[in-house]
């Protein structure tokens, strides 16, 4: 993670979402042979597709008659590797404004600033951020907000800050189970799972190893549902207060908490940036997929136009167009239409790497 007196990167075009489109966009970016950065709030590739229908098939993708999400991720992602984009995951853009202009109609660069501290100057921005950013789900327990980054944690906490500690993970789903599975081998003195039932939704094998785990005492289960939070003389968390299904009260201690309840989609930063938005969706040129500022465009389902569809590959004709656009107004004149199979630029670089 990076900290607040971090370098500034300085690229051409930051693209925020990594998702099919984002992927695409950064792919066609490169042939232009404009530095691109890929930001993402999630810790993987893949966006929608990945997070919500990893294992599904898709049958409209050109050439490929199913394709899960998982495997349309590592193609893009093969696609991409020789040009070398780099990927900057777990990183939600927090910020985004204008560099030393006045008016954002006209900016030489563009700012980002991640809730990492992560820092960007650029040249161009391309928002490919699907139905918003994937963010975790908090748990709805009064004042337990006073421990996030302490005691309880929504992403990975510090390395270690488990050992000989009582973790107790939330949820009923695979990143629940998968987390205090790895806890519980990693040298937590004790991990519970908190769940309000003993059924989870998670695949048979799965759910085989922690039957297994819970047999033999590696974690301890307890059904029900937090409704309080239980501070020490010193102010630390102490406790969970559960309810049960019986309607019973009883007190869960713990030293860290870490709810692992799923992730939903929000616009998130993007609806403060000042960008012309109709229904949560941003308006842009169908042309260029430029919004309403020069130098930040935008595709994939947060755009809308006349005529959009919330296709995947409408959104990789959206990245080609933008791809194209940025180029031009960057170089300021007509950039020459290359095809894969003659040119030798691009087939140097798609090779280059190979």
């Amino acid at each position: 993670m990076a900290t607040a007196a971090a370098a500034v990167i300085d690229t051409d075009v930051v693209v925020i979402g990594a998702g099919p489109a984002g992927l695409y966009a950064a792919f066609q970016l490169g042939l232009q042979e404009l530095d691109t950065h890929v930001v993402d709030s999630l810790p993987h590739a893949g966006g929608q597709c990945a997070e919500l229908y990893p294992d599904k098939p898709i049958y409209d993708v050109p050439g490929l008659p199913a394709v899960s999400g998982r495997e349309l991720t590592q193609r893009l992602l093969q696609q991409l590797r020789p040009l070398a984009v780099p990927l900057h995951l777990g990183q939600v853009v927090a910020h985004l404004q204008a560099d030393g202009v006045d008016a954002p109609s006209a900016p030489g660069r563009w700012r980002l600033r991640t809730a990492g501290e992560l820092q960007f100057a650029a040249r161009a921005v391309v928002i490919a951020a699907g139905v918003g950013a994937f963010l975790p789900r908090r748990l709805a327990v009064p004042g337990l907000q006073a421990w996030e980054g302490t005691q309880v944690h929504y992403d990975d906490p510090p390395p270690q800050s488990w050992l000989d500690r009582h973790v107790v993970v939330t949820g009923g789903g695979e990143a629940a189970v998968r987390l205090a599975l790895r806890l519980a081998e990693a040298g937590a003195a004790r991990v519970t799972l908190l769940h309000r039932t003993d059924r989870f939704a998670i695949e048979a094998a799965l759910d085989e190893q922690l039957q297994s785990a819970i047999g033999a005492g590696w974690i301890r289960l307890c059904l029900g549902q937090p409704i309080g939070a239980l501070a020490g003389e010193d102010g630390s968390l102490q406790a969970l207060e559960i309810a049960t299904e019986r309607d019973e009260r009883l007190s869960l201690p713990l030293d860290l908490l870490l709810p692992r309840l799923g992730l939903h989609p929000r616009l998130g930063p993007i609806a403060d940036w000042g960008l012309a938005l109709e229904r949560k969706h941003l308006l842009v040129d169908p042309l260029t997929l430029q919004t309403s500022h020069s130098g930040i465009h935008a595709i994939g389902d947060v755009v809308h136009y006349p005529g959009k569809r919330k296709l995947i590959v409408c959104a990789f004709h959206e990245a080609t167009l933008a791809a194209f656009a940025i180029a031009e107004r960057l170089r300021g004149g007509p950039v020459p239409l290359e095809y894969t199979t003659t040119s030798p630029r691009l087939l140097a670089l798609l090779r280059g790497a190979g």
